[in-house]
């Protein structure tokens, strides 16, 4: 089953079409809203003069995220976008940096221009990869040991080619790491991981 899949975009924009670009970003939210599986999106700019703007948006499924990528709509509103948009970059993200999701520094608030109110969006924090490697190393080092202890008695295991073993050891630990052990090392290193 796919997992949900968040895609991080950074615009330049032309200061000078602020208020026009601010209606076309909630636009593409609006269009999106009506695709199946989509998921949330916020977006934000670096300061009032700041000519970079940051936007988040995810879907259920890779195949959600393929249809609204692929939609006539979406093409529309990105070349009404031509005009002031100045470069883009983009980044999909599902793999690993998605079990560091948790921890948040807190929110912020962005106008809404269809209710004319603001929405409050939390501010998602991913920790440094140094911090994400002594994470899963945490949790990985414990978890081969036991498995190493616990398969040393199979008889005939010492004697099976490494790759074998390996490839054994990765098939069971995987599964084990990514739905209990580096979700629940996540938890309880939230408060570092956040600084």
């Amino acid at each position: 089953m796919s997992e949900p899949i968040t895609v991080s975009i950074r615009r330049e924009v032309d200061p000078d079409r602020i208020p026009e670009a601010t209606a076309w970003v909630q636009t593409g939210v609006n269009l999106a809203n009506r695709y199946p599986g989509f998921l949330g999106s916020g977006w934000v700019r670096e300061g009032a003069d700041s000519r970079v703007w940051h936007m988040l948006y995810r879907f259920a499924t890779d195949e959600d995220l393929e249809q609204w990528e692929r939609s006539p709509e979406r093409a529309g509103w990105l070349s009404m976008g031509e005009g002031f948009v100045l470069s883009e970059r983009v980044q999909r993200r599902t793999g690993i940096e998605g079990w560091f999701d948790e921890p948040t520094t807190g929110t912020i608030t962005i106008p809404n221009p269809d209710t004319g109110g603001t929405t409050t969006v939390a501010v998602v924090h991913t920790p440094p990869r140094w911090k994400q490697a002594v994470s899963i190393w945490l949790g990985f080092f414990p978890v081969n040991v036991a498995f190493n202890y616990a398969i040393a008695p199979v008889p005939g295991w010492d004697q099976l080619p490494i790759w074998l073993r390996a490839l054994a050891t990765t098939v069971v630990l995987t599964p084990i790491m990514t739905y209990w052990v580096l979700p629940w090392v996540t938890r309880m290193l939230r408060g570092w991981l956040g600084r």
